[in-house]
């Protein structure tokens, strides 16, 4: 199963690709969508962002997705702002079919570091160890990655929670 990961963001959206099969996961891509508009055209950026994310979705045909939530910090404009780009990540994965898990930073975090309050260089070094060779592009493609490892995780456990439920019925 090919699994994408969305790190949102209205500057930087991070985006990685894994394949799944069993306990394996392998890296496929990852990158950032950069988003166009600097001149504060809110509509343009996120035209933009919604474009790329359409492109990579096209270009490595994902078969599952998972977005992570928005962290709400006290600027609340920029946190309405981050949302909106949180729903360009929603948008897309739907647009081509796909029910998007959602994750909490924290969440992702204890799955890929095991620590629920990890630094960005410890899930940076824990996504390097789970897919071996991987060259990511930058932190958001990396937080994309641990996002998409994460909903890997949650997808095996309910895999086998749903295998468990039918071999004792």
């Amino acid at each position: 199963m090919r699994v994408i990961g969305i790190d949102p963001g209205l500057r930087n959206l991070g985006w990685g690709v894994i394949d799944v099969a069993g306990s394996r996961l392998t890296h496929v891509a990852n990158g950032i969508c950069h988003s166009d508009g600097e001149d504060g055209d809110l509509a343009q950026r996120l035209l933009s962002l919604h474009g790329q994310l359409t492109e990579v979705f096209r270009a490595w045909t994902p078969e599952a997705a998972a977005v992570e939530h928005t962290f709400v910090n006290k600027d609340a404009v920029a946190t309405l702002k981050l949302g909106q780009a949180r729903g360009i990540a929603l948008l897309v994965p739907a647009q081509f079919g796909l029910a998007v898990g959602e994750y909490a930073p924290n969440a992702v975090k204890k799955t890929v570091v095991g620590v629920g309050h990890a630094a960005k260089v410890q899930v940076d070094h824990m996504v390097k160890l789970h897919l071996p060779g991987v060259k990511i592009v930058g932190a958001d493609a990396a937080d994309a990655l641990a996002v998409a490892i994460c909903h890997a995780h949650h997808l095996q456990s309910s895999g086998r929670l749903a295998a468990a439920l039918r071999a004792a019925e």
